[in-house]
């Protein structure tokens, strides 16, 4: 009886192990993504209503110098693109993408609901300056709600940004393969739906701020926010969850560990002779085994096998003193990243000024869209939205097709060249934005306006047009190519880190747009300073256009060499049935025991990939 009881329990258990595989097959596809993408659309319109026409609540209502509004929006910028990091650990390491989203949204709304509140209240803010000469600058107290919100909110996207494009890409299968057969780009279209959303903000939301007060206008992201936590939601019984395997970095701080402790070692000849073991590494390889490279040797010698690791063959190797080849790789895979991912942040740099110096331009310039409709100056980030979605469908439906026909790759071009294109086209409108400068105070010197910064200059805002286009056009080719780019070649069960590496490109260079600017205003005098606080008429925001411009050339050549020299990661290839069914693959381990005993043909057996 016992004997047919245990056979009983046995096959009950091996049902629901066999339920549980298929429930997993289950879940995921291309169904999860309205859900994603749906509370991804209505983040982002919550965070481009909030932040987008941030520039005008600061120097309008709270009465801030420009240069301090400047530099407390790239400040926020930086700060809310770090966070992401800390997001990134504790999804890969703890919890996992669902629920580090989930909290980053609660936390994000918390956020918003303190800045509302606080545009109720007239205590909050200092007396109405119109005409933007000697104005009261806001007290501490009053600038505390702003301050707060900016930490909760930055606090939030952390847990966002890094995790939304890496669990979309948990829902389907992101092997080479995969991707291949699909006719759409999981890249392509979250900028897509990033852009239409932000479009739908600027649009309402700005119009709002702009025309109906800042009690309505930020209490709707408020709202969209709640939606969007409510839609994600939804989707947890659809959602292929992926469990954290443990810190990337701590993985990464393993590898120099042991190569340090092994530093005096000699490396054998042949690399299949290095320590490989596809049991351990099955849960942060289900894309394929990362295969050796002859990149940075010095950290193969954490995967040499010594006559101490061979001591005990049936205990788990210490992965502090010995490492496998993967997880070799996963590290050299990031050092290899790192110069391409820098070459991001002056980038950065030179389009932070668009939410703050270019709204004040279009303040001060002729902004009537017809007799009686005035375009309200924030708005004209949609031009940079418009191009950069219509940019993104023709890139995807006419121009990868016509690249294929030359290039053979299945992308049309390589994310290298993507990001390069990108480069250029960023620096001609950095130049184009200079010459429109020069063009608006020329006008302003014709009518005697130079001294009146609440003048309207008889010039047309859509001069501003062309740098709009053209800096949604870089978009097109940089940061979607730059997105790419970090998620194809980071390791697999680094891609949440790999993202919040793109949003820690944009916090360095939040920073350092901060201390660009800072400098200049510092060091261009007062007479004559390029970026005056009041008065933009008097200063030399062309200068500041040219500076960044030289600044770009710079960087573009540094970018040229960087990607003439990248060496794209060595990946061996798994299908998805493997990909889903990782526990029960065939795993070719090397054996400690058999290395122990010196048999050179078991060597040859177990270190060999198949």
């Amino acid at each position: 009886m016992e004997i047919e009881k245990g056979i009983k329990d046995g096959m009950e258990m091996v049902e629901k192990e066999d339920s549980k595989k298929m429930n997993h097959r289950r879940r995921g596809g291309i169904r999860t993504l309205p859900f994603i993408f749906a509370n991804e659309a209505c983040d982002r319109f919550a965070s481009a209503g909030f932040h987008s026409n941030l520039i005008s609540y600061l120097t309008q209502e709270l009465n801030m110098p420009l240069v301090e509004a400047s530099n407390t929006l790239t400040n926020f910028g930086g700060t809310s693109s770090f966070t992401p990091l800390l997001g990134a650990l504790l999804a890969d390491s703890f919890i996992g993408r669902f629920w580090t989203i989930t909290i980053g949204c609660l936390i994000y709304e918390l956020g918003l609901i303190s800045i509302t509140i606080s545009t109720t209240l007239p205590y909050f803010r200092p007396p109405p300056c119109p005409t933007q000469l000697n104005c009261q600058e806001p007290t501490s107290l009053q600038l505390s709600p702003l301050y707060i919100s900016l930490l909760l909110t930055s606090l939030g996207s952390g847990g966002i940004r890094p995790c939304v494009v890496p669990f979309s890409a948990d829902q389907v299968d992101m092997t080479k393969d995969g991707v291949a057969s699909r006719k759409w780009n999981l890249f392509n279209w979250y900028f897509i739906i990033m852009g239409f959303a932000s479009l739908s903000a600027l649009t309402i939301v700005v119009y709002i701020q702009d025309n109906m007060g800042w009690s309505l206008g930020l209490g709707i992201p408020t709202i969209a926010m709640l939606i969007s936590i409510i839609l994600f939601v939804l989707g947890l019984p659809f959602y292929k969850n992926v469990k954290p395997e443990g810190s990337p970095l701590v993985r990464l701080a393993q590898v120099i560990a042991a190569a340090v402790k092994k530093r005096n070692e000699i490396l054998p000849d042949d690399p299949k002779l290095l320590y490989r073991n596809r049991e351990l590494d099955a849960a942060i390889s289900l894309e394929g085994d990362l295969l050796h490279s002859n990149q940075y040797k010095w950290l193969d010698k954490a995967a040499i096998i010594t006559d101490v690791d061979a001591k005990d063959s049936n205990a788990p190797p210490n992965l502090w003193n010995l490492a496998t080849v993967h997880r070799v790789e996963e590290l050299k895979s990031i050092i290899r990243m790192l110069p391409i991912w820098a070459s991001g942040i002056l980038l950065i740099t030179s389009s932070s000024h668009l939410g703050s110096f270019v709204i004040q331009q279009a303040r001060s310039m002729d902004r009537h869209l017809g007799p009686s409709f005035q375009i309200a100056p924030a708005n004209m980030s949609i031009f940079s939205v418009l191009t950069m979605m219509t940019g993104v469908i023709l890139y995807e439906r006419l121009f990868v097709p016509f690249a294929r026909r030359f290039t053979k790759n299945p992308a049309g071009i390589t994310c290298l060249q993507r990001m390069g294109v990108g480069f250029v086209i960023n620096i001609i409108a950095t130049i184009v934005s200079a010459l429109v400068e020069i063009k608006r105070k020329n006008v302003a010197a014709e009518y005697n306006l130079l001294d009146n910064p609440k003048a309207i200059i008889p010039i047309s805002v859509f001069w501003l047009v062309p740098q709009y286009c053209l800096h949604g056009v870089a978009e097109v080719f940089m940061s979607v190519g730059h997105l790419e780019f970090l998620f194809d070649q980071s390791p697999e069960s680094m891609r949440s880190s790999a993202t919040a590496l793109y949003c820690i490109t944009t916090a360095v260079g939040n920073y350092m747009g901060t201390l660009l600017v800072s400098l200049v205003h510092k060091y261009t005098g007062k007479e004559r300073n390029w970026l005056p606080d009041r008065n933009l008429n008097r200063g030399r925001l062309d200068y500041y256009y040219f500076l960044i411009s030289g600044i770009q050339v710079i960087n573009l050549i540094y970018y040229i060499i960087c990607a003439w020299f990248y060496t794209y990661k060595p990946l061996g290839e798994v299908c998805e049935r493997d990909k889903e069914e990782y526990l029960e693959q065939e795993s070719t381990n090397i054996s400690v025991d058999n290395l122990k005993d010196g048999k050179d043909e078991d060597k040859r057996g177990f270190t060999k990939d198949e």
